[in-house]
């Protein structure tokens, strides 16, 4: 068996960027970006007023003098003369500061009187206004690729004036769930049968993480079966299967997958849940076959499959971040292989984040791990931990910490 740093490695080896594509900016968002973004306009492109207020020579502007208002600049309206000393022009905030002035004398320093306003405040030059370029200038790069876009980043791609994007394609993925005794949710079960959660879930996990998943219809435990049904994930970036991934009678993955040439990588990894996993490929389709188990499946998920898409998209695959917590509860000495326990998440009185694993921790119990915030995380020979001793967590999807 390899350890579970080694399996991912070995997953994301092969593995590079796919190809960009050029999307809308309406359709960016959470997408990642392929290529560098230069702006296409300044921004500001002249010298703007920050304030509501006054355009005046800083000069003229001293505490208690009175200057002449000579006009008006709303935004969008630039004043189309020149400010001279003792003189001023009404803006408003995103106005264009007119030439010869330099500072902007804020409304409520400024007393009206007709067309003449009273200085309230001395004013230094400069004040109140937004230079030109403060933001970006025209040709400056804005954005970087490599980094998947936000609603600020959206923005950002808008002001530099682009209305479309260049962004890695989103990994097509096709998933797979074997076994004779499982349905999809909503069909009838067989005899004796289960309903399959884990094409769904995965399905989930796949489209938060960026992706386009594709559930493909049961495959019963045979190889003609897994050959056909492998069939329409030959177009795919990824194929996930799930079940059928150990050595039992009826685990049929790797036999119906070598029809179609697959070549195994690894299998079984030094873990608890998860230890049959599978990883290959089918020419350049890469292959993971995750446990049947649908919590095995789900920590597989996060600790290989995550990162891949990761990978396929252009991002850094690093390993999933950990934070550390104290133990709500004493952990036991580790065997040899690195545990996955599922474990809520609260603060003690000093605000410090306390992780307690539930007591039962079966691969099979959906229901518990739904109700988890996280993992904690037990290495291989892994000393006993007291109550409220340090342990490692890794959190699972974006629970608030």
């Amino acid at each position: 068996m390899i350890s579970v740093a080694e399996a991912r490695a070995r997953i994301l080896a092969p593995l590079q960027p796919l190809s960009a594509e050029t999307v809308p900016l309406s359709e960016a968002w959470h997408r990642v970006l392929a290529a560098p973004v230069t702006a296409r306009v300044t921004q500001p492109p002249t010298d703007v007023s920050a304030m509501d207020g006054y355009a005046v020579q800083a000069a003229s502007a001293q505490q208690g003098a009175v200057l002449r208002v000579i006009g008006q600049a709303p935004a969008g309206h630039p004043f189309a003369g020149k400010i001279g000393p003792g003189e001023a022009v009404r803006l408003f905030t995103g106005s264009v500061v007119p030439p010869g002035a330099d500072a902007v004398l804020l409304q409520e320093d400024a007393t009206p009187h007709g067309d003449t306003i009273t200085v309230a405040e001395t004013l230094p030059p400069a004040r109140h206004i937004r230079p030109r370029g403060q933001d970006f200038a025209h040709g400056e790069t804005v954005l970087h690729p490599g980094q998947r876009l936000s609603a600020r980043q959206i923005g950002l791609a808008a002001a530099a004036n682009h209305p479309w994007l260049p962004v890695h394609r989103r990994p097509r993925v096709a998933i797979l769930a074997t076994g004779d005794e499982i349905a999809l949710p909503g069909e009838p079960l067989p005899e004796g049968g289960i309903v399959s959660s884990n094409s769904h879930m995965l399905a989930a996990m796949v489209r938060a993480a960026g992706g386009l998943p594709t559930i493909l219809p049961v495959a019963r435990d045979t190889e003609d079966a897994i050959a056909e049904a492998a069939t329409a994930a030959l177009g795919a970036d990824l194929l996930l299967t799930t079940g059928g991934a150990s050595v039992g009678t009826h685990d049929m993955v790797q036999a119906g997958l070598a029809r179609h040439g697959f070549a195994l990588d690894f299998w079984k990894i030094a873990m608890r849940p998860g230890k049959p996993m599978i990883s290959g490929r089918i020419g350049a389709l890469p292959v993971l076959g995750l446990p049947g188990n649908p919590v095995s499946a789900a920590v597989c998920a996060v600790l290989f499959l995550l990162p891949a898409l990761r990978r396929l998209q252009g991002l850094p695959a690093d390993p999933p971040p950990t934070l550390h917590a104290l133990a709500g509860a004493p952990l036991r000495a580790n065997d040899h292989g690195a545990d996955h326990l599922r474990a809520t998440l609260s603060r003690d009185s000093a605000g410090r984040l306390v992780a307690t694993p539930f007591p039962r921790q079966d691969s099979g119990m959906l229901s518990l791990l739904a109700q988890a915030h996280c993992l904690v995380l037990r290495a291989p020979h892994a000393p006993a931990v007291n109550l409220g001793g340090d342990i490692e967590i890794l959190l699972l999807e974006s629970e608030e910490v």
